[in-house]
């Protein structure tokens, strides 16, 4: 058995199933891990996500924030945008059944995994995790979020998670205040200074960095002791100059490539 983590799809569905067939992935006996962002920008939305659906425990998915986008569009929570490529998903008639699909998948993954190195941690999140955080509070404050999420108010979450603000986390934060910043940590962060202040505006490289801001990952708040994997940020072409976290969208959507990890050897394969 491999376990495969993969980068953002985007609706990229023809390059997933070349890549998946050129490691010879077979459902039932591989597995893959996604970064988020299944969805939306590439041109086969609505392939992707019945693909990964029906793989059934064989996907481990984490929701990005194009997912989550789509959730709000369906559940009329927001409009459709100008860039958004989802009608073909949005009118499928199988639709209302992928969207709750997707509405129970978390925002966090987190495994030992045995590699050729021994036993070794992973987590799987789409942007970063904030440098204040520990994993367990990692953990935790997703949770929170999945809750909401999957309870019966989260059409209201959904309206309400849109906004740059509160740009840091505090303990003392409540309510959808407390929702929003959590999920911009996960699901839309590259850049924050030490106590965890976001810059959501920059969307560029390492070297773009605001005057005192780094990367997120910069900051080694979990590493070594767990290994990072992460998507959302293809400006980094997959490097991040850190051993322990794995940079994994390299821009399939923008003409690039699709790139994947199996995880017990380190090995990358992209198409």
């Amino acid at each position: 058995m491999s376990i495969y983590a993969i980068g953002d799809i985007q609706g990229c569905y023809k390059p997933l199933r070349k890549l998946l067939a050129s490691v010879k992935f077979q459902p039932g006996r591989d597995q893959l891990w996604c970064v988020g962002d299944l969805i939306n920008r590439g041109p086969k939305s609505l392939d992707t996500l019945r693909y990964l659906r029906d793989l059934g425990e064989d996907a481990t998915v984490v929701l990005g924030n194009h997912d989550l986008h789509f959730l709000a569009i369906y559940y009329g929570a927001t409009d459709n945008r100008n860039k958004d490529t989802l009608q073909e998903l949005l009118d499928a008639p199988d639709c209302d059944e992928l969207s709750d699909w997707l509405r129970h998948k978390p925002l966090v993954h987190y495994a030992c995994i045995d590699t050729r190195k021994g036993p070794q941690n992973y987590l799987m999140v789409h942007a970063g995790v904030a440098p204040t955080w520990t994993l367990q509070k990692t953990l935790e404050l997703a949770a929170e979020v999945e809750l909401t999420l999957q309870g019966p108010d989260f059409r209201e979450f959904l309206r309400r998670m849109y906004g740059d603000t509160p740009r840091r986390w505090r303990n003392k934060l409540t309510g959808y205040e407390r929702l929003r910043v959590i999920t911009n940590i996960l699901t839309r962060m590259r850049f924050c200074n030490e106590k965890g202040k976001l810059n959501l505006q920059v969307k560029e490289g390492l070297l773009s960095a605001p005057e005192g801001y780094k990367p997120w990952f910069e900051f080694e708040q979990l590493t070594p002791e767990v290994h990072i994997l992460f998507g959302h940020w293809a400006a980094l072409e997959g490097q991040t100059g850190n051993p322990y976290v794995y940079a994994l969208d390299t821009g399939c959507v923008w003409g690039r490539e699709l790139t994947m990890m199996r995880l017990e050897d380190g090995k990358l394969f992209s198409i």
